[in-house]
């Protein structure tokens, strides 16, 4: 059976069309395992120095290879304002990391970045310029799939790095504050961090640990860490 030039020339053409839709898909999902740059900002919107931070935040948080996360602390709340996003586990998230940090406590706004360098974050390129100090992480691949994490083998620095589950509202949120040192303002918030949960833990074999479904529209994130505030070694978001 003999086809005709036409229908060759139209077979051919799928055949492209779809070798390279293949390919951009191959690519995108290459792209989304690349490892990233993790950037944590601990704010309070009691805090009157931690808008300059918050408006910091809001200009890396779309770059490519950033995974920007706002972490609302709860130790300011006493100032007449109590910050509407802040848990009490965000908080000692931010004193577990005081000590490797060399510093004597916690305090706003911080930004900390791959979980092993910090700034205060307010001055102009200065959350940029630590970026591009720290680099990316350089840990196990790591990947979310059909309900599931999947670490790969690698090097666990001490023997055992912490699975945490990072629940966050993608985007900028705007914070009315009606009491308080921030009276009056409202205040832009950068990828803000609802929960924060402990899966599981690594020791450097290939593991595989479940995922639990998000609900409320929010946006997924996974990191592998070194315990006691050591370093961010994956990270990984849906």
């Amino acid at each position: 059976m003999s086809v005709s030039p036409a229908k060759r020339s139209t077979f051919i053409a799928l055949s492209g069309a779809l070798a390279l839709a293949t390919s951009m898909l191959s690519a995108l999902g290459t792209a989304t395992a690349q490892p990233l740059t993790v950037v944590e900002l601990f704010t309070s919107q009691g805090c009157s120095s931690c808008p300059p931070a918050n408006a910091n935040l809001i200009k890396v948080k779309d770059q490519p290879g950033v995974l920007a996360l706002s972490f609302n602390v709860t130790y300011w709340d006493y100032l007449g304002w109590k910050d509407t996003f802040g848990k009490q586990e965000f908080t000692q998230r931010q004193v577990t990391y005081e000590p490797p940090l060399g510093h004597d406590g916690p305090f706003t706004p911080q930004v900390v970045v791959n979980g092993h360098a910090d700034v205060v974050g307010i001055g102009p390129g200065e959350i940029e310029h630590l970026i591009s100090k720290s680099g990316r992480t350089s840990g196990p691949s790591l990947s979310l799939d059909g309900g599931k994490i999947n670490i790969g083998a690698g090097s666990a620095p001490g023997g055992r790095a912490d699975v945490w589950l990072v629940r966050y509202q993608r985007g900028v949120v705007e914070v009315p504050v009606a009491r308080g040192e921030n009276t009056g303002r409202t205040l832009p918030h950068a990828n803000v961090v609802h929960s924060l949960q402990k899966l599981g833990s690594w020791t450097g074999d290939a593991t595989a640990l479940s995922l639990p479904a998000a609900s409320g529209g929010l946006s997924t994130a996974v990191l592998v860490q070194s315990p006691g505030g050591g370093p961010i070694l994956a990270a990984a978001t849906n």
